[in-house]
């Protein structure tokens, strides 16, 4: 059964990588309507450090800091994620998930199962979604209508040249590269304004770099170049609109961290209200359902 939530939800977080640390923490323990309940990591001292940095406690059982708990927040990664969204799930607790849910249907269909059955609420954060410039971006250009074509590349440096990432050392990214990476970035924006995809090709570029064309439900067109390895001096993450009113550009947007809290306030609605949110967890399957999709039409060349 989902619990109900208090005046001040309290809210955990599974997860001490960077993205946990430089992000989910700091909204987290910044955050004037929710309790930071706690940490809890795949590595017990992390997440002391962590929990000592954000003014919480740090949990080595998982079961405890699901007890102590309304709703958790995940930084993992996504076939470590889903296990524990579906423990999270059972356990009664809402679950604010990080993009990608999984990296296989199986994976990401268990977790929705487990949302579903147990009435919990979800939101799956994707950045562009709840960034301010981006979000009310992406409401106004669906309202709008009329689009044709869309035209997105997002060159990421994580693996070029000389990058001194901290997220160049996640073994996820590694072997899963910029499709599923920032893929759901580009889709995130896509579906909302264009309608679901209803046919995906997919090519194969250099280094991990995938060339995906798609057709969605209004019947326009889409194109998106996806990468973690251009070079610095070539990175960048733009996604251009063709349509009956001329162009539009995606807005540029500042950081993470505002954007978290703006996705754990609409964890809190959806929990409050009961009414869904669009980036819920069965978004969240469409997504890993399109890019299982393409990563299978580009293995097959």
């Amino acid at each position: 059964m989902a619990k109900h939530l208090g005046a001040k939800p309290r809210i955990g977080l599974l997860g001490t990588g960077p993205w946990a640390a430089r992000t989910h923490a700091p909204a987290l323990a910044g955050h004037p309507g929710v309790e930071f309940s706690g940490v809890w990591g795949r590595r017990p001292e992390a997440a002391a450090e962590l929990a000592a940095a954000s003014g919480t406690r740090a949990y080595e059982d998982v079961d405890a800091l699901l007890a102590a708990s309304d709703a958790v927040a995940l930084a993992l990664p996504p076939d470590v994620q889903a296990p524990l969204a579906v423990r999270a799930a059972e356990a009664g607790c809402h679950v604010l998930l990080d993009k990608p849910v999984a990296t296989t249907v199986a994976l990401a269909r268990e977790v929705t199962g487990a949302v579903e059955a147990a009435g919990v609420a979800s939101v799956v954060f994707c950045t562009l979604r709840f960034a301010e410039p981006t979000a009310r971006w992406i409401d106004e250009q669906a309202a709008a209508g009329g689009w044709f074509l869309g035209e997105a590349h997002w060159l990421g440096s994580l693996y070029g040249p000389g990058s001194v990432s901290a997220y160049a050392a996640s073994p996820w990214r590694r072997e899963k590269g910029g499709l599923w990476d920032v893929g759901p970035h580009v889709l995130s924006v896509y579906l909302p304004i264009l309608g679901d995809v209803t046919d995906v090709t997919a090519v194969p570029g250099p280094d991990g770099t995938h060339h995906l064309v798609l057709r969605h439900d209004s019947g326009a067109s889409s194109t998106a170049t996806l990468t973690l390895s251009a070079p610095p001096e070539a990175a960048e993450a733009a996604l251009t609109l063709h349509g009956s009113r001329g162009r539009a550009g995606m807005p540029r947007w500042d950081g993470a961290v505002g954007a978290f809290a703006a996705a754990v306030d609409a964890l809190v609605t959806a929990a409050r209200t009961g009414e869904p949110h669009p980036c819920d967890v069965r978004f969240g399957l469409r997504l890993t359902e399109i890019l299982a999709e393409a990563e299978h039409r580009a293995a097959r060349g």
